[in-house]
Formats: C-alpha cells, structure tokens, sequence
C-alpha cells in the first residue's frame, strides 16, 4: 500500500518562500508519477506539478510556471515543491498523490490513485 505524508504548510507573506515535502512509502514499480494538487476555499482541485520517474520530467500548471519547481530525493523517498514569489492566490491546502505503472506525467486528479492528507499554505499580508 502506498503512503504519502506531506510538511511543510504554514503563513507566508507575499513575495516569500516554502519548500513542500512529502515522504513516500511502498512505491514498487519502476514507473510511476507523483503529484502536487493544491485545493482553495470553494474551488475545485488543480493540478499544478508533476515528476515522471521514467525520465525525471517534471509539468507545470500555467499558474505556477516559473516560480515553483518539483524535485525528487531518491535516497530519502521524499519529493519536493519548491515554491518562490507566492501570491495570496497560492493559500489553499496541498496534496501529493502517487500512480504507480505510469510513466507520463499529470496534472489531472483522476491520474492518481494514492494521496496525502494535505498541508495549508496561507499566503498573506
């Protein structure tokens, strides 16, 4: 069974900075991708990253390209989103979600069949 785990939600100011995490447990296949979803109030789910294991690519969401990068600790089961330059519509609760035996990557929910319990990010003044 796979269990993911994300850290590292909290308030931040505009313009400032938060690295996600999310520790990974019971992966076996070869390929897989792993997610980041984040969910406003009122708003549906959106996909905003993505990491391939088959060749290490990584998708953006348009609202997101340029200011956050995923990355992925092989060592450590752990992946990462890095996110600069937040704005008060990056608040809402982020999630990362697994699918294993897929090698292309993402960013709509119905891709992943594991998911986190989620980490609040608030951005604000």
């Amino acid at each position: 069974q796979v269990q993911l785990v994300e850290s590292g939600g909290g308030l931040v100011q505009p313009g400032g900075s938060l690295r996600l995490s999310c520790a990974l447990d019971g992966v076996t296949s070869e390929y897989y991708i792993i997610g980041w979803f984040r969910q406003a109030p009122g708003k549906e789910r959106e996909g905003i990253s993505c990491y391939s294991s088959r060749d290490g690519g990584t998708a953006y969401s348009n609202s997101v390209k340029g200011r956050f990068t995923i990355s992925r600790d092989n060592a450590k089961n752990m992946v990462y989103l890095q996110m600069n330059n937040l704005i008060p519509d990056d608040t809402g609760v982020y999630y990362c979600a697994a699918a294993q035996y897929r090698r292309i990557t993402s960013l709509r929910a119905s891709s992943y069949d594991y998911w986190g319990q989620g980490t609040p990010v608030t951005v604000s003044s």
